[in-house]
């Protein structure tokens, strides 16, 4: 039998906190972020951390568990947040996730079949070295020629995801989507209820996400982005170098670009990371659909909520 847990997902800056936090004060709830940076320390302003007083008093888990230099995966995340939910509900609490990471919330939910065998670390050295001369389009190219569902969900930014996907063919001969799709064929331990959050209209949407960047800007993420940067911590070699909202900084703490410059890319950015989270959440043909827009307005969290409880009580 599977354990259960509700799982609020959306675009960023969709509203998917708030309901969550909403939802969880209803049902007794504790709430496990499904963010792959938000698990980072010193990682707070860019990475839209709730704070003590936006979680209302609702626990949160899976925040700020690693520091940004750690090397994590979705299968870590798998393993951890799996045994919180298993804690929650031991406690007669409502485990519900809420995040972006779409992937970690797969790891969770979609068993693996890869082995350790396809771990080939001369191999990923290699192609490392092949990213650092010809650049990371080329390597992005080179997985598009081998696996191109693959290349179409992993940004060419995010080389240790490319390269692991490279990686899986050529030490298994089967492609990354390949091994995906017998993976789904186990049943994992784990199912989820799942929750979408999403917009009828999109640039109601983009204004919401452009405004929450000029917050982050009012709140102090240069500093916070500079404090990273001169510990060395936005070094291509590390995860967290790949966050929206930091990696962005990098040109303009060299002198190459201005700050106004930056918020701009930052606003693009994550408007683009927006459309191909929505692109992904079409994947969930088995979730309850939230339109949190109506009429040109944005909906409460409350609102959001009763329609959610309903449709959790129909399933």
């Amino acid at each position: 039998m599977q354990t259960e847990f509700i799982a609020v997902v959306g675009a960023t800056a969709s509203g998917k906190s708030a309901l969550a936090i909403e939802l969880a004060k209803r049902l007794d709830g504790e709430i496990i972020s499904c963010d792959s940076m938000q698990i980072y320390r010193g990682m707070d302003i860019g990475t839209a951390k709730p704070t003590k007083e936006e979680t209302e008093g609702i626990p949160h888990y899976m925040i700020d568990i690693v520091d940004p230099e750690t090397d994590f995966s979705a299968g870590d995340y798998s393993a951890m947040a799996g045994k919180t939910i298993e804690d929650i509900i031991s406690r007669g609490k409502t485990p519900i996730m809420c995040g972006g990471t779409f992937l970690y919330l797969d790891a969770l939910t979609e068993v693996s079949s890869l082995s350790d065998s396809t771990k080939n670390e001369a191999l990923r050295e290699e192609l490392g070295r092949y990213a650092e001369t010809n650049g990371v389009s080329a390597l992005h190219r080179m997985l598009e020629e081998i696996d191109p569902d693959s290349a179409a969900a992993i940004h060419e930014n995010n080389v240790k995801r490319v390269i692991r996907a490279i990686e899986i063919y050529k030490t298994s001969g089967k492609t990354k989507t390949e091994w995906d799709a017998e993976s789904k064929q186990t049943l994992s331990p784990f199912r989820a209820k799942k929750l979408v959050v999403d917009y009828l209209d999109r640039e109601l949407l983009y204004d919401r996400i452009n405004r929450r960047v000029d917050i982050m800007i009012e709140q102090g993420l240069e500093n916070e982005v500079r404090g990273l940067f001169e510990r060395g911590l936005l070094s291509e070699k590390y995860c967290a170098s790949q966050a929206i909202g930091y990696k962005e900084f990098i040109p303009y703490f060299k002198g190459e670009t201005t700050l106004e410059a930056v918020i701009c890319e930052i606003k693009q950015s994550s408007r683009n990371y927006a459309k191909r989270q929505l692109t992904w959440l079409r994947r969930y043909k088995d979730a309850a659909v939230l339109r949190a827009d109506c009429g040109g307005k944005v909906r409460s969290a409350s609102s959001l909520a009763d329609e959610a409880i309903e449709k959790l009580n129909s399933k």
